[in-house]
């Protein structure tokens, strides 16, 4: 479909004209000399880290994490999401202040460029709302004609009720001397924007061109579910919305840049993987059902709904997969696993949770009732169960991430996981948000000498998942988009093919099982020998089992 089609399905004759002379301008100012295309293969890891994850005097933290990230993983990590560095004003940088900007206390754009040489980086694209404290939105209070319906006003709407939030707090917050109603789905600080009016698609499209110029090779499009507001609607995952997303990627094709866009929308299973579209959308979604329902699965010995969710995953568009992980910066969403888990099932989390100094977020679902959201706890801490067993907490933590890499898409592995890192208990002691269990920041030497314990966790957990990522990088079959069919198997084991010739077997129980191999082969990580057969799995162990005689 061409840009004038794209925009139709958004904007009327007249609107539409004005986006495409704006969108012809960008070309002049923003084209690409080159191709800037990226392919994935298997030895394509993401790494999910802040910017600031490391201080050390006046030193750039960019330049720290870059100087970790070498000295640390090197070839382990390909893809490196650095989450929000721009100038913000609450929420750990995804209330923010300035598009265009990188904060002056981790650092500047060249810091920015000189780590996309080692890395492909993925940028966050907060552009649903954007601080009560930015220039935009204070120019748009103060009447500047330029920015004029840049926010989405409570004026005009009639009916909100069927309005689905991810938060407790209200939809509407007054600002200004004139006291105007502007729609706010996350906080007070952070203000939607209004798509409704093209000059802010416009200007949006102009902030992805630029970040793509700055050396971002994947783009995360932050909450984009909520992009498009309509009276008497759900105001998530609208017609709009899904159009927007297309334009945004023809856009900057047509530029050159082959971007990866990727969405995040923390939604049950089947909303979120509407937004690959035809194929014409996003290149990625985040498979935000799978960190609750293994963890789920883990703390229960049971596979069942883990296995039957598996069997449904297709991918039916070249050019397409998932974006797989276990943890991020934020807790571990519960909406993913509606209709998957009931709430009893749901307990078995946030009680793990609790027991181990863990959180529970809330939101206001249908009908005004609070129900649970999100499990604010790091993934080690979550897995040593109720009975907060640190021994069992390292090997289900360990099986976790052998699945995760073995799983079909690109795998994505938190700083604070690949890094052994636990809940952040003085976060949580201090009164700080939920979040901040999981968003531990360090002083550089502190973290050299945590790193030089090797009998430590950190140090155990990081040697281990290197091993892992580095037999997956050299195995074809763990390419993001090769073929994946699950293996029938015994109760308590998850088991499903990769690519021609690598079947994977995971133990998710405290007892040996058997498994079935219909043919000889190696085990990827021990290099040994395994003749087809009854296999015997050791308790939360698990088997890469690559073919030799296909």
């Amino acid at each position: 479909m061409d840009l004038k089609s794209l925009i139709l399905d958004i904007y009327d004759e007249e609107n539409t004209q004005l986006l495409l002379a704006g969108i012809g301008e960008l070309k002049h100012k923003y084209m690409a000399n080159t191709d800037h295309s990226l392919a994935l293969d298997e030895a394509d890891v993401a790494l999910i880290t802040y910017a600031d994850q490391f201080s050390s005097g006046n030193q750039s933290k960019l330049n720290l994490l870059h100087q970790v990230l070498n000295e640390y993983l090197g070839n382990a990590i390909s893809v490196v999401h650095l989450l929000p560095f721009y100038p913000y004003t609450s929420d750990d940088g995804f209330a923010v202040s300035d598009f265009n900007a990188v904060r002056e206390d981790i650092g500047g754009w060249a810091d920015i460029e000189q780590l996309s040489k080692d890395y492909h980086l993925m940028f966050d694209a907060v552009i649903n709302h954007m601080s009560s404290k930015s220039e935009w939105f204070l120019k748009y209070l103060s009447g500047d004609p330029l920015f004029k319906k840049f926010f989405v006003e409570e004026e005009g709407f009639r009916n909100l009720e069927r309005v689905v939030r991810p938060r407790t707090s209200p939809l509407f917050h007054s600002y200004g001397n004139e006291g105007k109603k502007v729609w706010t789905t996350f906080s007070e600080d952070q203000v939607d924007l209004d798509y409704r009016n093209p000059r802010v698609s416009l200007a949006v499209i102009e902030v992805l061109l630029f970040y793509l110029s700055k050396g971002a090779r994947l783009l995360r499009l932050d909450a984009i579910g909520f992009l498009w507001k309509a009276d008497d609607t759900t105001c998530i995952h609208l017609p709009q919305t899904h159009a927007l997303i297309k334009l945004m990627r023809k856009v900057s094709e047509e530029l050159n840049y082959q971007t990866f866009f990727i969405t995040e929308t923390n939604v049950p299973h089947q909303e979120n993987i509407s937004y690959f579209g035809a194929g014409d959308e996003a290149h990625m979604v985040y498979n935000f059902t799978l960190p609750p329902l293994l963890a789920y699965s883990l703390l229960n010995e049971d596979t069942t709904k883990l296995v039957q969710w598996f069997g449904t995953l297709s991918l039916d568009h070249p050019g397409t997969c998932f974006f797989n992980f276990l943890a991020s910066h934020d807790g571990v969403g519960l909406r993913p696993v509606q209709g998957i888990l009931s709430d009893t099932e749901v307990e078995t989390l946030t009680k793990s949770a609790s027991a181990n100094g863990g959180k529970i977020s809330y939101r206001t679902s249908d009908g005004g009732k609070s129900s649970p959201y999100e499990i604010n706890c790091n993934y080690l801490s979550l897995l040593k169960g109720e009975e907060a067993r640190e021994s069992l907490g390292f090997r289900r933590f360990l099986l976790a991430h052998a699945i995760l890499l073995a799983m079909p898409g690109l795998p994505a592995i938190y700083f604070h996981s690949l890094f052994g890192s636990e809940n952040d208990l003085k976060a949580m002691e201090e009164g700080k948000p939920n979040r901040a269990i999981n968003r531990e920041k360090f002083d550089y030497e502190a973290f050299k000498l945590r790193m030089q314990d090797k009998e430590g966790i950190p140090s155990k957990v990081l040697q281990r998942l290197k091993e892992y990522i580095q037999e997956k990088q050299q195995n074809r079959d763990f390419h993001p988009y090769a073929s994946h069919e699950l293996i029938k198997s015994q109760s308590g084991v998850f088991a499903f093919r990769r690519g021609e010739k690598t079947s994977t077997f995971f133990n998710l129980t405290l007892e040996p099982r058997s498994i079935e191999l219909t043919t000889s082969g190696i085990d990827s990580i021990t290099g040994q020998d395994v003749p087809q057969g009854s296999f015997q799995l050791p308790p939360l162990s698990f088997l890469w089992h690559k073919a030799t005689d296909v």
